[in-house]
């Protein structure tokens, strides 16, 4: 039997409204997850251009000789600049090469690397000081968080080996620290390392603590942000791998320099560094400082500890 038409006049309507409802939400989600994307790609398309910070301070200003230096990454397209600090005493008892870390440049103001290279330089050594790609007064648009900055640092290690030969050290801080990692890890004229407050991995270290860098919930935006970063960007967080490098670094020594109260990159970071090779590698535990900041809260120690460990490194044939 079919309905009376009062029945289908009052069915309708309430039909069209689940409808409506219907695609109100289908239309809802599609916007949220449009933004979602956008936001990611946003924030993604940020940390990877980081605006630059400008140097504030020279050498000069700690009463030191230095030489205007520039040269090429190992990989051609970008050109780098940075200082050359020659030793007090000739001939030098080795080079030291300083890698800054993330959204910082040469100074790496934290970390007092200037009052550093001063302890260095007064010490026998010779300091090299540069800006990674789009950092400081080096060309480049992108910060690949060590992918590129590796090719920088192998730039870096062929300029002083062309200019000042002799036996290469690196001295590395956050990113810059693990970037000193996987360049070792590829030239074997690089005799040890510093490594101040490293990340093991790069994919696991954004997995766990890319919220502090984005400001975004880690879901949905962590995901899509790893997602999106390797086509917008070409850079492979894979690749920058610490726990593998350490492995090809071995038998050649390292310390390790991390404070527990480190906020940005925890300090298990380096403990997993350190474990994999304790009979060669040394790791320096303090507390009270956070991140890159253990030379400005301990100096006299800091200087004391990677000097000492520099002095071993220089005298080993």
């Amino acid at each position: 039997m079919r309905p009376t038409p009062a029945i289908t006049r009052a069915a309708r309507p309430r039909r069209t409204l689940r409808r409506r409802t219907l695609w109100t939400a289908v239309l809802l989600v599609l916007v949220l997850a449009i933004g979602t994307v956008l936001a990611s790609v946003y924030v993604g398309w940020q940390l990877t251009h980081p605006a630059r910070l400008a140097l504030s301070e020279s050498p000069e200003n700690y009463g030191l000789a230095f030489e205007d230096v520039q040269f090429a990454s190992r990989t051609q397209e970008v050109n780098l600049k940075g200082w050359f600090l020659p030793s007090v005493s000739e001939p030098a008892k080795m080079n030291i090469i300083m890698a800054h870390g993330y959204r910082k440049n040469r100074l790496q103001a934290d970390a007092e690397a200037l009052q550093l290279a001063k302890a260095l330089v007064e010490q026998g050594y010779n300091v090299l000081m540069f800006d990674f790609r789009n950092s400081g007064e080096s060309e480049g648009t992108l910060t690949s968080v060590g992918y590129l900055e590796k090719y920088d640092l192998l730039g870096a290690i062929d300029w002083m080996n062309a200019q000042h030969p002799g036996k290469i050290a690196l001295h590395g801080f956050s990113m810059g620290a693990t970037t000193a990692l996987t360049a070792a890890a590829d030239e074997p004229s690089v005799a040890g390392v510093v490594a101040d407050s490293p990340f093991n991995q790069l994919t696991a270290y954004l997995k766990e603590n890319l919220p502090v860098w984005s400001h975004l919930p880690n879901i949905p935006f962590t995901p899509l942000i790893l997602g999106i970063l390797p086509p917008l960007t070409g850079i492979d967080p894979d690749q920058v791998d610490g726990l593998g490098a350490v492995d090809r670094i071995y038998p050649r020594p390292i310390l390790f320099i991390h404070s527990v109260d480190d906020h940005s990159v925890p300090y298990r970071n380096s403990e997993s560094l350190w474990s994999k090779h304790k009979d060669r590698f040394e790791l320096w535990q303090v507390t009270g400082a956070d991140h890159v900041k253990t030379h400005a809260v301990y100096p006299q120690e800091y200087e004391a500890k990677v000097i000492g460990f520099y002095d071993k490194l220089a005298e080993q044939q």
